[in-house]
């Protein structure tokens, strides 16, 4: 097989060091014999969420021998450029609040676009087929990038623009946040839900100071309390 040669067999993950990607991971290390993940660095305030993600593989290939021998590389791209272009208050240190336009000040205009699109020219190069993203419209915030119309639109363009037959998994689409922590531990039973408490990281401002039964944040920004909501869903559920 040569390295654009796409094979059945491989996934790359968009893997951030938040909750929703390391779910995804396992979910993908679960399916797929050979798994790569994907960071981007766009000059994001929580940008320790990318220092969380080699601790988080190293522990999740502890926790099943199966995962640790279809982990293969690591991958970070460099979009300091979207960074530079986007006004918004995941890249900027102003006060998360609502736009005018309805959505929140925190969504980065073309993000998973942008994402979507270097994580398939990689995975061009690397002879993967599949392409797993954490995105979401059951709980998220409104983004317009998010939404399953998106994601299906944007594999059609993908795979007319690289002549390739992609398939962008999204297995978190129609889950709740107490979903996915349900999910966690479906996939790797409590041990994978204590590493995502623990080692992954979700607040927007990037504080890992406060421990929280849920994990690390300031828990007050909409992504800690996105978590903390489905947490505390996820534990009334199993009857915690």
């Amino acid at each position: 097989m040569t390295a654009t040669d796409p094979s059945d067999d491989g996934a790359l993950v968009l893997f951030s060091g938040g909750q929703d990607s390391t779910t995804c991971l396992a979910w993908a290390l679960e399916r797929f014999p050979r798994v790569e993940t994907l960071g981007f660095d766009y000059g994001q305030r929580h940008r320790i969420e990318l220092d969380c993600r080699e601790q988080l593989r190293s522990e999740l290939g502890r926790l099943d021998e199966r995962w640790e021998s279809r982990l293969g590389p690591d991958h970070t791209i460099d979009l300091a450029a979207l960074g530079a272009v986007s006004e918004t208050a995941l890249t900027r240190d102003t006060e998360i609040a609502m736009a005018a336009d309805g959505l929140p000040n925190t969504f980065v205009p073309g993000r998973n676009l942008v994402f979507l699109t270097f994580a398939a020219a990689l995975a061009y190069r690397r002879g993967l087929r599949h392409i797993v993203g954490g995105m979401c419209e059951t709980d998220y915030s409104g983004y317009p990038d998010c939404r399953d119309d998106t994601i299906k639109a944007l594999q059609v363009a993908l795979n007319l623009g690289m002549e390739r037959r992609f398939v962008l998994h999204t297995p978190l689409m129609w889950l709740d946040k107490a979903a996915t922590w349900a999910l966690a531990e479906e996939l790797g039973g409590r041990p994978l839900v204590d590493l995502v408490v623990e080692d992954s990281h979700t607040c927007y401002l990037g504080e890992r100071g406060e421990r929280h039964d849920w994990g690390y944040g300031c828990g007050t920004c909409p992504a800690c309390a996105l978590r903390a909501k489905g947490f505390a869903g996820y534990l009334a559920r199993r009857g915690a």
